[in-house]
């Protein structure tokens, strides 16, 4: 039986977390438990309330399917690329705590990669077949400006870059995850842009979405690191990247 890892990277979600997780461990005992193993992990990173306080009481209470991690320095990325390169399980998801993304795409996620052979599957919200709901529209402007932006500097095929709802080979995120240099939201962007230029097969999944308004996430300040991270994979970046991967692939040959 495969085993699936799912990831909630948190900061000071002390209100949505049990609410979240809950939820979650419900949906995957009904949709998930016929078929894979799986667990939940909350990586916390940096909360300050009682964010980590609750994780480890619904650990406890529930040690077969809930999980904890706690990395004192703050940052989706770091989090994230924490849990995926320490999990020993054959797919590794994550998704954001407000739960936006519908779980009715989790098990479609997951298969892509433990049976249909996808080394990453990403929600979409930019495709045929998705649904977005309570999305204001300077947000959704910025989304589809940041994916045109994407495509006009590296030509790729997936829709939706900043989708929080993705999943990852085991052997993916170990290839790819070390030579990533965000520690915050364009960690996504990242993975999927060194990826698909160096020939791992992405699936797009399309998802229903329902915008949080009381997202976290600050515009101005994600947009700057976005682009500024697409400017460092731009011009040199990728490249890097690339070579490092070759070199990966080429010692795993000789040895």
């Amino acid at each position: 039986m495969a085993t699936v890892e799912i990831v909630i990277p948190v900061l000071n979600e002390e209100r949505d977390l049990p609410r979240s997780v809950t939820r979650l461990m419900a949906f995957s005992r009904e949709r998930l438990a016929p078929t894979y193993g799986y667990r939940i992990l909350v990586a916390d990173n940096g909360s300050t309330d009682r964010t980590l306080e609750i994780a480890k009481e619904m650990a406890s209470q529930h040690p077969t399917e809930v999980a904890w991690t706690h990395l004192p320095m703050r940052g989706r990325g770091r989090a994230l690329k924490a849990a995926f390169l320490e999990s020993l399980s054959d797919v590794n998801v994550y998704m954001d705590v407000d739960l936006s993304t519908d779980l009715e795409a989790l098990p479609p996620l997951v298969d892509a990669i433990a049976k249909e052979g996808y080394d990453i599957a990403t929600g979409s919200r930019l495709m045929k077949g998705s649904r977005i709901e309570n999305r204001p529209l300077h947000r959704e402007f910025i989304s589809r400006s940041y994916n045109l932006l994407i495509k006009a500097l590296f030509f790729t095929r997936f829709s939706d870059a900043q989708c929080g709802f993705k999943a990852m080979s085991r052997k993916a995120a170990q290839d790819i995850l070390p030579l990533t240099k965000d520690l915050g939201w364009f960690l996504d962007s990242e993975v999927l842009i060194i990826a698909e230029k160096n020939g791992y097969r992405i699936k797009d999944i399309p998802v229903h979405w329902v915008d949080d308004p009381d997202t976290r996430v600050r515009i101005v300040r994600t947009a700057s690191g976005d682009l500024k991270g697409l400017l460092r994979l731009r011009f040199g970046g990728l490249a890097q990247a690339s070579a490092a991967l070759r070199r990966s692939c080429h010692k795993s040959k000789d040895e």
